[in-house]
């Protein structure tokens, strides 16, 4: 009776263990590991600092070393070796092939990505991996399968192999034979809408990472968007796009974002669901402190890290000494994370004799208030200001300024 007892308790308290350590799992997050996407053409002092200060973030880099495009041609990257060396992660190589190559010249792309394999190595990185990032269109798959097949075989067994996904291949019969020419692949989510859909969206995203977790029997991580970016020259054919370095275009020109709230609503949605094979996130791309499409490490961190993402803006106002009620207006961000310029800004005010609006902002005047209406979306980082126009009134009421996000 006594041992019958006992083995009762034992089954009581094994059952307890169990549902409390169940529950306790589905209460921590996924263990997903962070990456970040060196993508700069130009290595700066800048990337010393940003490596050191990123280390915690991201154990492993994806770092851009190759890139093959119709008009521009062949491009080596000119990656400071050294500073690599000293950081001492573990390294993917990136070769970025243009998707409007008319087809790809496969013994000269394995023959560069060998030399640069090689070349990184003797340098002392420590190079894990290879990863193709090459738009094809669908109809090409089965030629890319053949591509990357191709290089499996002339590739060290050491290294790994593997390819940025897009959205619109998850449909395609041809996509599980791409990816079966693979060790692992990245299923990229940003910047593949039109202009008019965004840069980024959460419900779609969290869309395609369903899909594509059924249909890859391999590990994949997802990329995600830490940056901005402008369309310039618009034109019959499009726009370019301009990402850290302008391109110098004359025409109009449209900034899209992405606001750090909005990435991580869709990182807590992905991290209620079970994804099979999905290993981590890949964030495009690594910030530099002059890279003002980028957002800064400071928001990179909190959203990586779950921090809240409280937004405060104040608008000042600089009185222009003997100017008769003329004020500068500067909006300014005011609180721990990069956020997009609100989309209007109301003073209320009266008597005023004049007042415009400067950069991002158009001016609707009415009687007794101001109202500032964003045209041109951009994000500014915390702590950062912006002209927003001026006013000339004698009357301005005290708590009248109204800021809508």
């Amino acid at each position: 009776m006594k041992r019958g007892l006992i083995a009762l308790l034992m089954l009581a308290l094994a059952l307890i263990a169990w549902f409390g350590g169940r529950q306790q799992a589905l209460r921590l997050p996924h263990p997903w590991d962070n990456q970040a996407y060196v993508w700069q053409r130009v290595w700066t002092p800048q990337h010393a600092a940003v490596l050191a200060q990123s280390r915690d973030l991201f154990p492993a880099l994806r770092v851009l070393g190759l890139q093959v495009h119709p008009r521009e041609g062949w491009r080596e990257i000119p990656v400071n070796l050294p500073l690599l060396k000293q950081d001492g992660r573990p390294l993917w190589l990136v070769a970025r092939l243009d998707g409007q190559l008319a087809q790809l010249d496969e013994p000269a792309i394995r023959q560069r990505l060998l030399k640069l394999v090689q070349q990184w190595q003797a340098a002392g990185l420590q190079v894990v991996g290879v990863e193709i990032d090459h738009d094809a269109a669908t109809a090409r798959l089965p030629d890319y399968q053949h591509f990357l097949q191709q290089l499996r075989q002339q590739l060290p067994h050491s290294l790994q192999l593997g390819i940025t996904a897009l959205p619109a291949w998850i449909g395609s019969a041809a996509l599980p034979g791409v990816l079966q020419q693979v060790d692992s692949s990245v299923l990229q989510v940003h910047a593949v809408l039109s202009p008019q859909q965004g840069l980024f969206s959460g419900p779609l995203a969290l869309r395609w990472v369903k899909q594509y977790a059924k249909i890859t029997p391999k590990p994949f991580r997802v990329a995600l968007p830490a940056y901005g970016m402008g369309l310039v020259g618009f034109d019959a054919q499009g726009a370019q796009v301009e990402s850290e370095a302008s391109l110098r275009v004359a025409g109009t020109s449209r900034e899209l974002t992405v606001a750090p709230q909005q990435v991580a609503d869709f990182l807590h949605q992905l991290n209620t669901q079970a994804t099979p094979h999905l290993r981590g996130i890949i964030w495009f791309r690594l910030p530099l402190a002059d890279d003002r499409r980028a957002w800064s490490l400071a928001t990179l961190r909190a959203v990586i890290e779950n921090q809240p993402l409280s937004v405060n803006w104040q608008v000042k106002f600089s009185p222009q000494p003997q100017q008769n009620g003329l004020n500068d207006l500067i909006i300014h961000n005011n609180g721990p994370v990069d956020a997009p310029l609100p989309h209007e800004i109301v003073i209320t005010a009266s008597e005023c004799l004049a007042a415009d609006a400067a950069g991002n902002y158009r001016l609707e005047s009415e009687p007794q208030r101001q109202r500032f209406v964003l045209i041109s979306g951009d994000q500014l980082r915390a702590g950062q200001s912006r002209p927003l126009g001026w006013l000339r009134c004698q009357q301005l009421t005290p708590g009248g300024t109204l800021v809508t996000p």
